[in-house]
């Protein structure tokens, strides 16, 4: 079982990562404000999805 809470982090993390990265690249190339929003926006639920997954884990071991 922890070695599927630890797959299904590390896949959210990695869809994190991605957001930031394409954050970055957003402020640097000048993108418009949708653009930056929806990486801001995707990051945040990413966390969010990473703490729910955990909480889960702990309340019902999935």
């Amino acid at each position: 079982m922890a070695s599927n809470i630890r797959s299904v982090v590390t896949l959210v993390a990695i869809g994190v990562i991605c957001w930031v990265v394409a954050f970055v690249v957003a402020l640097a190339v000048g993108a418009d404000a949708k653009i930056i929003w929806t990486c801001v926006v995707g990051a945040v639920l990413g966390l969010t999805g990473i703490r729910y997954s955990i909480r889960r884990n702990k309340r019902s071991g999935i």
